[in-house]
C-alpha cells in the first residue's frame, strides 16, 4: 500500500475540512479511477460485439474504442492538470499527466484484451471459431456477465478507497465482503448460462476458477485506478509485502505458504532470485529464466531424484550466460533478471495437483502455479520502482522481456508464454526455450504424457488443461511442435513477439528424457519437426549441427558465446533478435550428420548450400 502526504491532514483531523470539499489531488484520483472504469466497461461491450460480428478483436480505428479512450483522456487531464497533482495523488513521485492518461488507456483496452483471450481462446479466437451454437453462446455470455462482475466490484473498491481518502472510515471486511459475492454471484450466472461441464470442457476453467482470474483482474484495475490503493491490500500493484530490493543485487525471495498457493514439489515454500537493473540502467528491460532438472512421473522414477530437486530455497545465486552480470560476456549484463528454479519436477505447468504414490511419497506439482506467482512478484516490485524513479512509470506494455528456460525449463517456456501475453500484457515478450523440444516418439512419449497429465487424477493428473493456453487445450499440445504450430497465429501483433527455439541437433538428455530409441530416431524427429513450422509467423529456430552431445546454451558462458549456427554465435543472435526482432531468422546448419551418424536423414525442407548451414 502506498501512503501520500496529501491525505494526511485529512486523516489527522477529518473536522478541519468539510467532507464535500476535496483537494486537486483527490479529484485527481477520483476522476482517473471513475473514469476507467467507465471506459472499461464500454471498450468492453464493444470488444465482446466485435468478436461475435468479426471474430476477432476490434480495429484500432473503431470509433466505440477510441471514444471511450478520448473521454477518458479529456476527463483526467482536466482535473489532473500538472505533475504535482498528480504525483499529490500518490501515482509516483515523477509522473505527469500524460503518462498517467497512458497507463489508464492501456488498462482501458487492455483488460478487455485479457478477458477475451481467456474466454475466446487468445487474441485469435480459436476456441469462438471453433465452437458450436450452444459454445459459442456460452462462451459470449461469460465475457458479458464477467464484464458486469468487473464494472461492480471495481465501483465497491473504488467507493472504499474514495471514502477512505476523503477523511471518513471505510468499512474494508464489508466491502471484502459485499466484492466476494458479487464474484459468488457471477459464477451462479455462468453456472445457469454456461453449465460446468460445458465451460471447463471448453476452456479448462470451472465457473469458480474463471471467476477467481476475473477477481484478479479487478485487483489490477482497482490499483491502476487509485495512487494509493489503502486501505485496502490488494494483491496486485505497490504494497509492503513487495518490497523494492536493492538495484544490481541479487536477492531471494520466499513465498509464503498459502492454501492453493505456490509450493515446492515437498511440500515447501517456493522461491525464486530476483535482480533489479543497475542504477542508470533501464527497469523495463527484462531477462526471466526458468531452471531445468528432469521430469519424474511415476513413482520409480520420483521416488529416485535427489531431495535438492524438490525444493526451492536452498537454490543459489544464479548466473552464467544471459543471467551474467558481466558485460563482456553477457550484452545484457544490465537488464533486470529474474531466475525461477525448479522443484516440481512437472516441467513448470503443474496446476496444483498432488501426485500421492504412497504414505511416504507425495509430490506436490505446482510449477504453473509458482511461475505465475513469481512472474506476479516481478510485476509488482517493477511497478513500484518504476513509479518511483521514472515519469513514464509504470505500464506493463514498457516491459521489453527475454521469457526463457533451459531444459524442463524450456518446455515451461513454450506452455507458459501466453501467460505474460495474455494476463500480464507484457506484449514485448520474446520467448526463448532452450534444449526443451518436447519432441514425441510416436509411442511412449509426449504425448502420452499430455494424456495424463492434463487429467486431475491421482497420482498422474496434474491438473495442466486451467493453466494451458486456451487456444491449446488438448492432450497433445504437451508436444512441441504442437503448441508452437498453435501459438502462431498469435504472434507478431509486435515485433518482439516471437518464439526463438535454441537446441544442438545432437542431444542425448532430450533423446533420454523423452523416451526415444535412440539418437538417429531424434534427430530425425526434430529435422521433421523443424519443416513442419518452418515459416510459421513468429516461429524461428537456433540450431548448431555439432556432432557431440550438447544439452543447454543460454545459461553457460562457453556455448552462449562460442556455440554457433549458420555462422551466428548463440549470444549475437540474441542480441540482433533484441535490436532488431523484424530482421530474426533460422540458423540452422545440416553438418556431417547423415554421414556421421547412421540412419540420420537430412533436412527435406532446407536448400543445399556450400556451407552446409541454412539461413532463411
Amino acid at each position: 500500500m502506498r501512503f501520500h502526504a496529501s491525505f494526511a491532514p485529512l486523516l489527522l483531523s477529518a473536522l478541519a475540512l468539510p467532507a464535500h470539499a476535496a483537494t486537486p489531488a483527490q479529484r485527481c484520483e477520483q476522476t482517473a479511477a471513475k473514469a476507467l472504469r467507465s471506459c472499461v466497461t464500454k471498450v468492453a461491450a464493444q470488444v465482446q460485439r466485435c468478436y461475435d460480428d468479426t471474430g476477432a478483436a476490434c480495429s484500432a480505428s473503431d470509433t466505440k474504442v477510441t471514444t471511450p479512450l478520448a473521454l477518458l483522456e479529456a476527463k483526467v487531464l482536466a482535473k489532473c492538470p500538472d505533475g504535482a497533482t498528480v504525483q499529490g495523488a500518490g501515482y509516483g513521485t515523477l509522473l505527469t499527466p500524460a503518462a498517467l492518461v497512458a497507463r489508464l488507456r492501456e488498462s482501458c483496452v487492455g483488460e478487455p484484451a485479457t478477458l477475451a483471450a481467456r474466454t475466446f481462446g487468445g487474441p485469435q479466437a480459436a476456441l469462438l471459431a471453433a465452437a458450436d451454437a450452444a459454445t459459442r453462446e456460452c462462451l459470449l455470455d461469460a465475457f458479458k456477465q464477467t464484464t458486469k462482475y468487473l464494472k461492480t466490484a471495481f465501483a465497491k473498491q473504488d467507493a472504499c478507497i474514495k471514502k477512505a481518502h476523503a477523511g471518513g472510515a471505510c468499512n474494508v471486511a464489508k466491502t471484502t465482503a459485499t466484492v466476494d459475492a458479487a464474484r459468488t454471484k457471477l459464477v451462479a450466472k455462468l453456472e445457469q448460462a454456461c453449465p460446468t461441464p460445458l465451460l471447463k470442457d471448453t476452456l479448462g476453467l470451472d465457473p469458480t476458477l474463471y471467476a477467481s482470474r476475473a477477481g484478479d483482474q479487478v485487483e489490477c484495475l482497482t490499483a491502476t485506478g487509485h495512487g494509493d490503493s489503502g486501505p485496502l491490500v490488494l494483491a496486485c500493484g505497490p504494497r509492503e509485502a513487495v518490497p523494492v530490493p536493492p538495484r544490481g543485487t541479487w536477492v531471494q525471495v520466499i513465498l509464503p505458504l498459502v492454501d492453493g498457493g505456490p509450493r515446492c514439489g515437498d511440500g515447501s515454500p517456493y522461491a525464486f532470485w530476483l535482480r533489479l537493473a543497475p542504477d542508470g540502467s533501464p527497469l523495463d528491460h527484462v531477462i526471466t529464466d526458468m531452471a531445468g532438472g528432469g521430469v519424474c512421473i511415476f513413482e520409480s522414477d520420483c521416488s529416485s531424484v535427489s531431495p535438492s530437486l524438490f525444493s526451492a530455497v536452498d537454490d543459489g545465486q544464479p548466473g552464467g550466460g544471459y543471467l551474467s552480470t558481466n558485460p563482456a560476456v553477457n550484452p545484457f549484463s544490465d537488464w533486470t533478471m529474474l531466475y525461477m528454479p525448479y522443484c516440481t519436477q512437472d516441467v513448470h505447468i503443474g496446476g496444483g495437483r498432488d501426485s500421492v504414490f504412497s504414505p511416504t511419497l507425495t509430490v506436490h506439482r505446482y510449477g504453473a502455479v509458482n511461475v505465475r506467482a513469481a512472474l506476479r512478484y516481478l510485476r509488482d516490485v517493477l511497478w513500484a520502482a518504476l513509479d518511483a524513479d521514472d515519469a513514464d512509470g509504470w505500464r506493463p506494455d514498457r516491459l521489453q522481456v527475454l521469457f526463457g528456460g533451459e531444459s524442463a525449463g524450456g518446455f515451461g517456456v513454450e506452455y507458459n508464454y501466453h501467460y505474460p501475453l495474455d494476463d500480464l500484457r507484457w506484449a514485448h515478450t520474446t520467448a526463448l526455450p532452450d534444449s526443451g523440444l518436447a519432441l514425441d516418439n510416436g509411442g511412449v512419449g509426449v504425448a502420452a504424457l499430455g494424456s495424463l497429465i492434463t487429467t486431475e487424477d491421482n497420482p498422474y493428473g496434474w491438473g495442466t488443461r486451467a493453466f494451458q493456453p486456451p487456444y491449446c487445450l488438448a492432450p497433445g499440445c504437451a508436444v512441441g511442435p504442437t503448441i508452437l504450430a498453435a501459438t502462431s497465429p498469435r504472434l507478431k501483433a509486435v515485433p518482439e513477439q516471437q518464439i526463438l527455439s535454441f537446441s544442438n541437433q545432437r542431444d542425448g538428455t532430450q533423446v533420454s528424457t523423452t523416451l526415444f530409441a535412440d539418437l538417429p530416431t531424434w534427430v530425425n524427429a526434430l529435422r521433421a519437426a523443424y519443416c513442419q513450422n518452418q515459416g510459421k509467423t513468429g516461429l524461428h529456430w537456433f540450431l548448431p549441427a555439432v556432432n557431440q552431445n550438447i544439452h543447454t546454451m543460454l545459461r553457460t558462458d562457453s556455448r552462449y558465446t562460442g556455440l554457433a549456427a549458420g555462422g551466428v554465435t548463440v549470444r549475437d543472435y540474441l542480441a540482433a533478435a533484441v535490436t532488431t526482432p523484424d530482421a530474426v531468422v533460422d540458423r540452422v546448419d545440416e553438418g556431417t550428420f547423415v554421414t556421421d551418424i547412421p540412419g540420420v536423414q537430412p533436412f527435406a525442407c532446407l536448400p543445399g548450400s556450400p556451407s552446409g548451414a541454412f539461413v532463411d
